[in-house]
């Protein structure tokens, strides 16, 4: 262990900078029903305003790959890391729809730079260690996501204000990015062309992470519809399918590199592949309800370490700048993120959600049948 020691904190800084990403983002989802009714919007006038986080992530993004190939990740993680911090409370205060779209566009844009940089960073510490880390760090995401939602929910439980949720929930985000800052690499980056056109195998790892991606957010959206639709469950309990899902990823993901480091990438890929393709036809077609939702435990397993080993390849590419490449491809898989639930809605209502999952496993395919060509960088 003692050959990585001089990297020692950087990787700790990068664990917390994925850990904020998801404690913040996930602070915010107890707060939106109280957000809602303070700014006097219906669902559907919400759900408008709602895209404007998603917005901001997408502009945010290549722009962020772009300074980090010129300046390196650090200052652009802790500029996400600090936007965070800022507009978490500014959220619960805005007072009306546009001022809620605008606080949540730079929410969003803060989100969105942070990922993209601590991607970058993570893929800048696997270089220098020479072993593979990126899925301990996406790991770190998945918890910070459940101590962020298990926080503000506790809050709001115990008869805190949204306004003092919000801020006690920056407040942690502050301190974790104060600790990480002087810890993070001083990398001062490439000095490339200032707009580069993803190309060869960077288009191809921006699809993978795309319909990886859409898959996740189908299980989020549509899990519990599915497992109503097939009368697998009880609508009170139906959201067994995400917790099972949830819980299967962060074992995966906390165990991925040790696994990565066994069996290769090209045999992650390979499996995982062919256990998300698996748990999504159990889900949508298994005669048997413990089957079906055993279903969301393969898709759990089989996808948490596609993604990783997807960004690793970007930071590991040799035809774009990484920080360009990482940015595309997160760029590419929040899109599949956004566009994916309402992609599976249309086929649904066409045809029905079952036929709409199963042909997720068809999209998933492309993981196992390019895992060749994404190893041999």
């Amino acid at each position: 262990m003692t050959e990585h020691a001089s990297t020692a904190p950087a990787r700790l800084a990068t664990r917390i900078a994925f850990f904020v990403a998801g404690f913040a983002m996930a602070c915010c989802a107890p707060l939106f029903p109280f957000i809602k009714a303070d700014v006097g919007v219906d669902e559907g006038q919400f759900g408008a305003v709602l895209l404007c986080l998603g917005l901001g992530s997408i502009i945010a993004m290549p722009i962020t790959g772009v300074i980090a190939a010129r300046r390196g990740a650090r200052p652009m993680v802790l500029w996400g890391g600090f936007g965070l911090v800022a507009f978490l409370p500014i959220l619960v205060l805005a007072g009306s729809p546009v001022a809620l779209g605008a606080a949540l566009f730079l929410f969003g844009a803060s989100l969105g730079t942070l990922d993209v940089a601590m991607n970058l960073h993570g893929a800048e510490i696997e270089g220098k260690e020479g072993r593979s880390l990126m899925s301990g760090f996406h790991a770190q995401f998945s918890v910070g996501g459940f101590f962020g939602a298990m926080l503000t929910t506790g809050l709001l439980s115990a008869g805190a204000s949204v306004v003092v949720s919000g801020v006690v929930g920056a407040a942690i985000a502050l301190a974790a990015i104060l600790f990480a800052g002087p810890r993070l690499l001083a990398v001062s980056g490439d000095v490339p062309e200032p707009y580069t056109i993803p190309r060869g195998i960077v288009l191809l790892l921006a699809a993978l992470a795309a319909v990886t991606f859409l898959v996740e957010g189908a299980v989020l959206d549509w899990g519990a519809l599915l497992i109503i639709d097939r009368d697998l469950a009880s609508e009170a309990s139906a959201g067994i399918g995400y917790i099972l899902f949830s819980i299967a990823m962060v074992i995966a993901r906390l165990t991925g590199d040790r696994i990565v480091m066994a069996l290769g990438e090209f045999r992650v890929l390979l499996v995982g592949g062919g256990l998300t393709i698996l748990g999504v036809l159990m889900t949508a077609a298994a005669p048997l309800a413990i089957v079906s939702l055993a279903g969301f435990v393969f898709i759990g397993l089989g996808a948490a370490n596609i993604v990783p080993i997807v960004f690793s390849a970007a930071g590991k590419q040799k035809i774009m700048p990484p920080g360009l490449a990482i940015a595309s491809v997160t760029t590419t898989g929040y899109a599949g993120v956004l566009l994916g639930p309402a992609l599976v809605g249309f086929v649904a209502e066409a045809a029905n959600l079952r036929i709409a999952f199963g042909l997720l496993a068809l999209l998933m395919a492309l993981v196992p049948l390019t895992a060749g060509r994404v190893v041999r960088l």
